[in-house]
């Protein structure tokens, strides 16, 4: 039974990409939520790499994610650092939240975990109702560059505790009518030499062209659209591996 984000996966996760690290969007995000002074929104919000940064800013920001494990180790990694966020459970598409939002951010490509078109227009729709008049969304999106099927890929990374853990990792399915990949990722968790845990997860993922993701948020309502390549305000992409972020605007007048 495949599972998703469970609890390998959502341990490695928190090593990987472990509180603070910063691939350049930390800093982004950083500068251009420093003006908010209200509520900030940040949907699949993981083990808190960027939340909690933001949160030590002196910004407010709740979260969620799809994901209770994650969000376990989320509240955890914030309860060490002093800190209680806003936390709960819930899937883009459908959240209600009794807070209007100043600004809403999805950072890493999030939001490309939301394979199916109609989520993701529910999830924008859902975006743009929960943000304030003249609020802001800030979403990041990248290319996928290698779609070879059945091609594997491994990684280990080892446990505080000394315990080894592998991941396998290939693209089973590509979607070019619907544009997406479905990979198959199995985690093993191994203790002197034993196998101890093992778990599969389907993993979904969407992508998008950048002058479409642009219309499809100017359609659903959004604009004042900046695109910006790599972290680098208003710099428009012209490389395939760069991370691609929108920033758009809310004007409900």
């Amino acid at each position: 039974m495949f599972g998703y984000y469970n609890k390998l996966s959502s341990e490695v996760y928190d090593m990987d990409k472990n509180v603070g690290l910063s691939f350049g969007d930390v800093e982004f995000y950083s500068e251009r939520l420093a003006s908010c002074k209200g509520n900030i929104l940040e949907p699949g919000v993981g083990t808190g790499r960027i939340l909690i940064p933001l949160l030590e800013s002196g910004l407010k920001v709740d979260g969620f994610d799809v994901s209770e494990e994650m969000l376990h180790i989320c509240r955890n990694n914030c309860e060490i650092r002093g800190l209680n966020p806003k936390l709960v459970q819930g899937k883009m598409e459908s959240f209600s939240l009794d807070t209007e939002y100043e600004a809403i951010i999805v950072p890493t490509g999030t939001f490309l975990l939301l394979h199916r078109r109609e989520d993701s227009i529910k999830a924008l729709k859902n975006f743009y109702d929960h943000l304030s008049n003249g609020g802001r969304l800030i979403i990041d999106t990248f290319l996928q560059t290698d779609l070879s099927i059945d091609k594997v890929s491994t990684r280990t990374w080892k446990s505080r505790i000394g315990d080894i853990i592998t991941l396998e990792s290939k693209v089973v399915e590509v979607d070019y009518i619907n544009q997406y990949t479905i990979s198959h990722n199995r985690y093993e968790k191994w203790s002197n030499g034993e196998l101890i845990q093992t778990e599969l997860e389907q993993f979904p993922l969407r992508w998008y062209g950048i002058e479409e993701f642009k219309m499809i948020l100017e359609q659903t309502g959004f604009e004042d659209i900046i695109i910006s390549a790599d972290y680098k305000y208003g710099e428009y992409p012209t490389e395939p591996s760069q991370t691609i972020t929108f920033e758009a605007t809310v004007n409900k007048d």
